[in-house]
């Protein structure tokens, strides 16, 4: 409450009357306790700066919510036979059985009866309402022991992950909310495999941000200039023809590369009269993502020729390192 009238008091401060929600029987030992700390002192000083009304005396504006002759007309409450269930299961697990008859028994229990791995954590385990609670420390919440039924845990699973309100929460997020009220043996795992194995969301959902196969190297042809590598650089000084760019070709096997002075007109006819004159048709090229290269008419052309042109991924040019290598020596000899 202390922090509510701090960050709204700008809003709150000088204007009309405005109510606040709270657990106030525990706000009253404040006012009342002899011994304040240094904190509550302050914490007071700040609340007396708001006239305090009760809620009894504010006729007008609590006429509707304290009608006497209200009564709500309906409650709807959602049923579920899940814990039915796990009372019925107790009697077919031989782990849990002798367990469950101990802890009603009481004191007329007999202790052999038990493993003694359930001997030695007997104090986590207690019996409320037929149901078996079982706690990981002392000061946890106990949670209902789930017995071993695969059928049960399936539905259970089920209901924390598939219901409409879940929104198919990841492993993570699910363990946390199975884990709040039940207990089994292997929970995270059975949470694990549940998730990644559940349709929906390995239909719907997006990739946790890795490739789906790893990146593997091109195949390289067994002959020269059947595989090779294409791309432009512009941006270079014009030269005495005002050619401002340069075409690479490379063969990917011996390395062996033509460079040509380009217009951005020309590239079309200098693959034809510098590569495919004198080595032929390849069958395959590898390129970056230039729309130089993805144009119509290199469409066409790679058509009609019946060659394959082969595209990286986006900003991934490490697919085509090595033109990229032949690139970077020859504009740093060509600026020098």
């Amino acid at each position: 409450m202390k922090y509510a009238l701090v960050k709204f008091s700008v809003h709150l401060l000088g204007l009309r009357p405005f109510v606040i929600f709270t657990d106030h029987v525990s706000l009253r030992t404040t006012t009342n306790s002899p011994h304040l700390s240094q904190r509550m002192t302050r914490w007071l000083s700040l609340f007396a700066e708001y006239n305090f009304r009760p809620g009894k005396l504010n006729v007008l504006a609590d006429a509707l919510s304290r009608r006497p002759d209200y009564e709500l007309a309906h409650v709807s409450r959602v049923m579920t036979d899940l814990y039915d269930r796990i009372r019925l299961a107790y009697q077919g697990d031989e782990n849990y059985t002798p367990l469950v008859q101990f802890l009603s028994d009481g004191k007329d229990a007999k202790v052999d009866r038990l493993s003694p791995r359930q001997r030695a954590q007997l104090h986590r385990y207690e019996l409320a309402d037929g149901l078996l609670h079982y706690r990981v420390d002392p000061g946890d919440p106990p949670r209902v022991v789930v017995p071993n039924d695969e059928d049960l845990k399936y539905d259970i699973l089920l209901e924390v992950h598939d219901a409409p309100m879940s929104d198919h929460l990841g492993r993570e997020k699910t363990y946390q909310t199975v884990s709040r009220t039940f207990w089994q043996t292997r929970l995270y795992k059975s949470v694990a495999r549940y998730v990644k194995s559940c349709e929906t969301c390995q239909r719907v959902k997006p990739s946790p941000g890795h490739a789906s196969a790893p990146l593997q190297c091109l195949p390289v042809s067994a002959d020269c200039w059947k595989s090779m590598r294409l791309e432009f650089i512009f941006g270079l000084p014009a030269g005495e023809k005002g050619n401002t760019g340069v075409l690479v070709f490379v063969c990917r096997l011996s390395k062996m590369m033509h460079l040509a002075p380009i217009t951005r007109k020309q590239a079309a006819q200098l693959f034809l009269d510098g590569v495919f004159r004198y080595h032929g048709l390849p069958e395959t090229i590898v390129s970056d993502q230039d729309p130089r290269i993805t144009g119509a008419f290199w469409d066409t052309l790679f058509q009609l020729l019946g060659t394959k042109l082969t595209m990286p991924i986006a900003d991934h040019p490490q697919t085509d390192g090595q033109t990229e290598r032949v690139n970077r020596k020859y504009s740093s000899e060509h600026l020098c």
